[in-house]
């Protein structure tokens, strides 16, 4: 996929106050809206999607969970969310995040 030439060039916090704008709610319980945008993508992946839900603990079942499928020969990209320090951490490989100098 290409960058669109004519979409201006956004820093990682502008990116990231534009999308909290498009969505101001502060926690919207329920994957409705993921499943939304998955389907109006068309997208249907051909590998496992596991989600973890609850309230404690979650971070460390991923972290667990991404760790075993990598020992076993697995690829394996981790989002998580809400970020602990950096919202570039939220999207990468397990002990990857994202670097925080994306645009």
């Amino acid at each position: 996929m290409q960058a669109d030439s004519a979409a201006p060039s956004r820093t990682l916090g502008e990116w990231l106050a534009y999308l909290e704008a498009l969505h101001p709610k502060t926690i919207e319980l329920g994957l409705e809206r993921v499943v939304r945008v998955r389907d109006a993508l068309d997208l249907r992946p051909s590998f496992a999607i596991i989600t973890v839900g609850g309230t404690n603990g979650k971070g460390s079942t991923c972290a667990f969970v991404a760790g075993e499928l990598q020992a076993q020969g697995w690829r394996v990209g981790l989002y998580t969310s809400p970020h602990l320090v950096s919202a570039t951490e939220r999207t990468g490989a397990p002990g990857a995040p994202l670097p925080a100098n994306q645009r």
